[in-house]
């Protein structure tokens, strides 16, 4: 918006709308690629459903809040919220913070058993129910449209209540509800943060939530063929889905660890104080997942990590280096980069940047012929990768760096 020529358009379309004379006034909003990848985004997740609720009760105003509502939902309304006209299951758990875990874990086990068993309808006051937030709430009566709704807690139990919907004794339950309409993404985020306080999640896993962590998973998804690897921004997202590699899949965890690695220079940290790592992360005082970031190098350090490990499955490069893996994404992108590495916020000197490192990266020769002469420099350059002390100190760290750029 800084650009002379670009205000100049802008104000001479809005100068020649208001000469019209049909609108009161003329605002302006500008909508960048990133604006245009949220609005394409939601055009593939809008969902809209009508559920009859009549064991509710209406909160009070609240700033943000357009309408909420708590009550109880019999199962057959609920299945209206969670599978459509087919009986498929849909995808409603996009701003979740974990995907499905599965029936085999302890908790969803324990809530299946509830849901068979002749006393089901126990099971309202044994479960914390499933928060829906959704953009727009229509009620009349007791009839409710919800208009591009997600689930932000209870994935575990929404799933494991789809998968007993056969069930004898599932007509019996009722499930508790939280239905909240809002636009605002950051209450958004704050309600889907209180709804989950009660369970074990990581603090990785709260990275899940923010705008630029959906935007980021689009991104990974702009690649296909070879190029393609999977991001998990929800953990274990890609379980059910047969047709992924599971060495094609990025987690969290270690997204910020090759990113962090290979883009911010601290191996030292992500090997051996990935805890101290997070906790910047969560008090904002990390250079990770910033709005502001180019995708470019978050995706380029988990491909350049994806086919580190490859070679390390292959037997190409010795296992013994593993234990420094993130201190050769480093020297890879040190010894391979064509000019100093950009500003993270400069999207377009980044691409190229990274586009450059992909074009080794893609090709498996050159790529190898890269990562052994990472390994050349740990063995000369007096980094001793068998002292465990060496692995994780800023000191040692800058030895490989000075060494590699002379």
């Amino acid at each position: 918006m800084n650009d002379a020529n670009l205000k100049g358009i802008i104000e001479n379309g809005v100068g020649n709308l208001e000469q019209t004379n049909l609108f009161e006034k003329v605002n302006f909003n500008p909508f960048g690629a990133r604006e245009l990848a949220t609005a394409y985004r939601k055009t593939k997740e809008t969902i809209s459903t009508t559920i009859n609720f009549n064991n509710r009760i209406t909160l009070p105003k609240i700033n943000g809040v357009s309408q909420a509502y708590i009550g109880l939902l019999p199962f057959s309304e609920f299945l209206k919220i969670v599978s459509d006209s087919e009986d498929n299951i849909l995808n409603v758990f996009e701003d979740n913070v974990r995907d499905f875990q599965g029936d085999n874990n302890d908790v969803n086990g324990g809530i299946a058993l509830t849901l068979n068993n002749e006393d089901s309808e126990i099971f309202s006051v044994l479960n914390n129910g499933v928060t829906i937030v959704a953009s727009s709430i229509s009620p009349t009566g007791d009839q409710f449209t919800i208009s591009d709704y997600q689930i932000v807690n209870g994935c575990q139990t929404s799933n494991v209540l789809y998968n007993n919907r056969k069930s004898d004794n599932i007509n019996n339950v009722g499930i508790p509800i939280k239905l909240i309409a809002t636009n605002d993404d950051e209450i958004k985020t704050r309600i889907t943060l209180a709804t989950n306080n009660q369970t074990p999640i990581k603090k990785e896993q709260l990275a899940a939530l923010t705008q630029f962590q959906r935007s980021l998973e689009q991104y990974y998804n702009s690649y296909a063929g070879d190029a393609k690897i999977y991001y998990e921004r929800r953990a274990k997202q890609y379980n059910s889905d047969n047709s992924v590699l599971k060495s094609k899949v990025i987690t969290v965890p270690y997204q910020i660890k090759s990113f962090a690695a290979m883009f911010l220079d601290e191996p030292h940290n992500v090997t051996s104080f990935f805890g101290t790592i997070v906790k910047r992360l969560n008090e904002g005082k990390a250079q990770i997942f910033n709005n502001v970031h180019s995708y470019a190098p978050y995706y380029t350090s988990a491909f350049a990590f994806y086919k580190l490990e490859s070679f390390f499955r292959k037997g190409s490069i010795d296992s013994s280096f593993k234990k420094v893996r993130f201190h050769i994404l480093m020297l890879f992108r040190i010894i391979t980069e064509k000019e100093n590495q950009p500003t993270l916020n400069n999207h377009k000197k980044m691409e190229k940047y990274c586009g450059e490192l992909l074009l080794i990266l893609n090709d498996d020769a050159k790529a190898l012929k890269a990562f052994k002469k990472c390994t050349d420099i740990i063995e000369n350059s007096g980094f001793d990768k068998s002292d465990r002390q060496n692995l994780k100190v800023l000191p040692k760290t800058r030895i490989l760096i000075d060494y590699a750029k002379k």
